[in-house]
């Protein structure tokens, strides 16, 4: 029996330090899901005249307090007014107050991104030239500390408490009906209940300090529970509070009138059971669909259908095969889990496995956009590991899969010999005593006769080799499942490769052209990111300005979407301004040349000095936005 044991308990050891592991490594702060694509002053940009105004574009869209975004003087003095305003799709501004000294400035930005993570950062430009600051340029989301930590300790339970919840019944329903008189297998759907139920409570409560200071003193605070039940998320956790009284319905009907009907009855009640529970485990994976990634980017009403079969999916297998495993580990020896149970959850695996290949190809295509985004963003390299771990669950299941048919073999001997015993009278066998009626000491000993048999047929069950491989390939598979479950909890948590992709280009161009790249001589090539709030208002608009003197010169413009592919709009305008000198604005209409070139020659340029480029681009007859940048000419 040692034997036996010593095995399991290594294995078991070496589970837990895998999961830790992985919990260790999603336990970092989540990326932000709303990324910042722009900003007007730009990041590190240097202006010649105080702004009236700091605007913000994100890559989708936000929900702002009235503390959101904070602009700070050299002196750690905020010198925003009034709160942030939505000026266009994706944009936002926040005034700022007149008569702004000369000095570096920092935006310190704290927002919610449609898909419920909280999103922090900061950044600084300047007034003429730039000075000392007492202002750090970096920002601690709200999710950094404690309440952040808990927070995705409560976002782990929940998700490994439906799987439990969702996959255990469903294993019970469609593969071991006898399971549903197995206390081991109860306590395990119920423990899954209790767990997802505690987790969307405590996610509730800590909703609000999460979004907003972080605090542990912030968490039982009434007014902020109240705005957290104005939220999308918020609605989605009392929906599925709502759903889990459903499912607590179900699991007592499942565990209690079920389990006493009679097979005939059983498969009459099995259909009403299937279907209502399938009902309910699908509206509670709808509630984490819309709050999170699938609510949000493109085709969210395709991707939120997408994410509940994708969630109900992981359920079905990663749950029933917890289920599977306690049952071949707990169940009584009268009531041993049979081949025939086995090879139902097997077929009901592969039908899963399925699932997750079909829906998980769209999400990848969805999330990252790109080929490069597999080893170029954090997202991309997470699933794939995802993906390496559902390979090698598949092949373990494989081994199960032998096991299960040497199993199927082994145990038709042992069906017939059972049957022999079921036909012998009803009294061989049994000890004389028994035969007395109200003789106590008969009584007792025919228990502990049942008792040392119900023994020896376990000992002969963990004996039997087959039953012994298959439990261990079972646990092994169950030991993926659990790091697999804890890398796609992960997942939820990151930034989408796509967005990070999309954030770290517009950053890029950004940068480029908030410095100047004409010193006097030759080109200059300025990349200015638009956004005109319109449908397909995004994109990057290029001036190259050649030689850059101070006389004629020729002037391109080019527009390309945010794909990077060359795309035409209505109208293109330029102006150059030297406001050192009072000169300008110095209108420029160029000559459109082809898709998305646009050209003048003989732009004239009267002096030298540090000139100002605005462009002004529409995309529609009403949808239009002017950007500008710095740069030396002459």
């Amino acid at each position: 029996m040692t034997q036996t044991i010593a095995p399991r308990v290594r294995t078991l050891v070496l589970l837990l330090l895998a999961v830790l592991g992985a919990l260790l490594a999603g336990a970092a702060p989540a990326s932000a899901h709303a990324a910042l694509t722009g900003s007007d002053p730009g990041q590190g940009a240097a202006v010649d005249t105080a702004p009236t105004q700091v605007s913000l574009t994100f890559s989708e869209q936000i929900a702002v307090s009235a503390d959101a975004v904070r602009v700070l003087d050299p002196k750690g003095k905020r010198v925003d007014k009034g709160d942030p305003a939505n000026l266009s799709g994706t944009t936002y501004t926040v005034r700022l107050l007149s008569g702004l000294p000369d000095g570096t400035y920092t935006v310190a930005y704290q927002v919610v991104s449609a898909d419920s993570h909280p999103v922090a950062g900061a950044f600084t430009f300047s007034i003429g030239a730039p000075s000392e600051t007492s202002v750090s340029a970096s920002a601690q989301a709200s999710d950094d500390g404690l309440v952040g930590w808990l927070y995705g300790i409560g976002r782990y339970v929940s998700y490994a408490g439906f799987a439990v919840m969702a996959g255990g019944a469903a294993f019970v329903l469609a593969c071991w009906g006898r399971g549903a008189g197995v206390r081991a297998v109860q306590r395990l759907v119920v423990s899954g209940w209790l767990a997802l139920t505690a987790a969307t409570l405590a996610l509730l409560l800590l909703r609000g300090s999460y979004t907003t200071s972080g605090a542990v003193g912030d968490v039982f605070d009434l007014s902020l529970l109240g705005d957290v039940l104005q939220t999308k998320t918020g609605a989605a956790l009392v929906s599925r509070l709502l759903l889990l009284a459903a499912a607590a319905l179900f699991i007592a009907v499942l565990f209690g009138a079920y389990d006493k009907r009679e097979a005939e009855e059983k498969r009459d009640l099995t259909f009403g059971l299937a279907i209502g529970g399938m009902v309910v485990a699908a509206g509670i994976a709808a509630s984490w669909a819309m709050s999170e990634h699938a609510s949000q980017g493109l085709q969210p009403g395709v991707a939120m259908s997408v994410d509940v079969l994708h969630l109900l999916a992981v359920a079905a297998w990663l749950g029933g095969l917890t289920a599977l495993l306690v049952a071949l580990y707990r169940a009584p020896a009268g009531t041993p889990v049979d081949r025939d149970a086995v090879q139902r959850f097997s077929r009901l695996a592969f039908g899963s496995v399925v699932a997750l290949v079909v829906t998980g190809v769209y999400q990848s295509w969805r999330q990252l956009g790109s080929w490069s985004a597999f080893t170029d963003t954090r997202y991309g390299q997470l699933l794939l590991a995802k993906i390496g771990l559902v390979v090698v669950m598949v092949a373990i299941a494989s081994i199960s899969r032998r096991w299960t048919a040497r199993l199927a073999e082994a145990s038709a001997p042992a069906a017939r010999e059972e049957e022999k015993k079921e036909k012998q009278p009803a009294g061989a066998g049994k000890a004389t005593g028994a035969e007395k009626g109200g003789d106590a000491r008969a009584a007792q000993l025919a228990r502990q006769r049942a008792a040392m048999e119900s023994a020896r047929q376990k000992r002969l069950r963990d004996a039997d080799p087959d039953r012994f491989g298959l439990r261990r390939s079972v646990l092994a598979e169950a030991g993926i499942a659990v790091v697999l479950l804890a890398v796609t909890t992960v997942l939820t948590q990151t930034e989408p490769g796509r967005t990070e992709q999309e954030a770290a280009a517009a950053t890029s161009a950004s940068s480029s052209s908030s410095a100047p790249t004409g010193q006097g001589t030759g080109a200059v090539t300025l990349n200015m990111p638009f956004d005109t709030g319109g449908e397909n208002g995004k994109g990057v608009v290029t001036v190259d300005l050649d030689p850059a003197r101070v006389g004629d010169n020729d002037m391109h413009v080019y527009v390309e979407g945010p794909d990077g592919q060359a795309v035409d709009i209505p109208e293109v305008k330029v102006a150059f301004t030297l406001s050192a000198k009072d000169i300008g604005p110095l209108p420029v209409v160029p000559d459109h040349i082809t898709t998305g070139h646009w050209s003048a020659s003989g732009v004239q340029i009267p002096m030298t000095g540090d000139w100002k480029v605005e462009v002004t681009v529409r995309t529609s007859d009403i949808d239009q936005v002017t950007v500008s940048k710095n740069t030396k000419i002459g």
